[in-house]
């Protein structure tokens, strides 16, 4: 078996990433490739109390377990399954669930932190970076946490301002530098979109 391909794809909360790789997910269906997300890897933080779970810090490379989503990303390249955790949002901590990810061509690591490290960046083969203007993603961030998450206009911006923003600019906006490509606007950039789907089937055929 050859070694999968792995995209990382990163960019500001609200910023479109998601999206750019479903789009991606999306233009392959005939082809054995997944997403992983980093969120997926948020520590376990059963030993605290639901009030100490809410003040924790999401948006901070401590919140994450990325040594543990690096060990599977490597099982993974070697060909065997993994079972990665399910975080539970409303819980604040991670659930008694896992899912079983099969080995597979394409793997796609998305999420606002993934090429903050360099043990993570190290193991992609091409990385991108979603460029969307502040604004933009702040007035995505409160549709979708008032609407999917039930949360108050004040506690949205309350959090933006005061992690979500500062951990943007001390985190990831920096990372973008390691980048291979910047895709601005996210998602409504089809020319960026088309260029990478070009670049991942040239590359499968290749394979073939």
């Amino acid at each position: 078996m050859k070694k999968p391909i792995i995209i990382g794809v990163t960019g500001g909360s609200g910023g479109g990433k998601t999206s750019v790789s479903r789009a991606i997910l999306a233009n392959f269906p005939d082809e054995k490739i997944a997403m992983i997300e980093h969120d997926s890897y948020y520590k376990d933080q059963a030993h605290l109390t639901f009030e100490e779970r809410v003040k924790t810090n999401y948006d901070h490379p401590l919140a994450f377990d990325t040594d543990l989503m690096i060990e599977q990303i490597k099982e993974l390249l070697e060909g065997r399954p993994v079972d990665i955790p399910v975080y539970d949002y409303a819980a604040h901590t991670r659930s008694n669930q896992i899912y079983r990810q099969e080995p597979q061509d394409v793997f796609i690591v998305e999420g606002i932190l993934v090429l903050e490290d360099k043990r993570l960046r190290d193991l992609m083969d091409i990385k991108l970076f979603v460029d969307t203007d502040d604004d933009v993603r702040i007035i995505r961030r409160i549709k979708r946490d008032m609407v999917e998450r039930g949360r108050s206009l004040d506690s949205v911006i309350d959090q933006y301002l005061g992690v979500v923003k500062p951990m943007y600019h001390q985190f990831i906006e920096p990372s973008k530098r390691y980048a291979d490509i910047i895709i601005p606007e996210g998602v409504s950039n089809t020319v960026a979109i088309d260029l990478i789907n070009t670049k991942i089937a040239a590359i499968l055929r290749e394979r073939k």
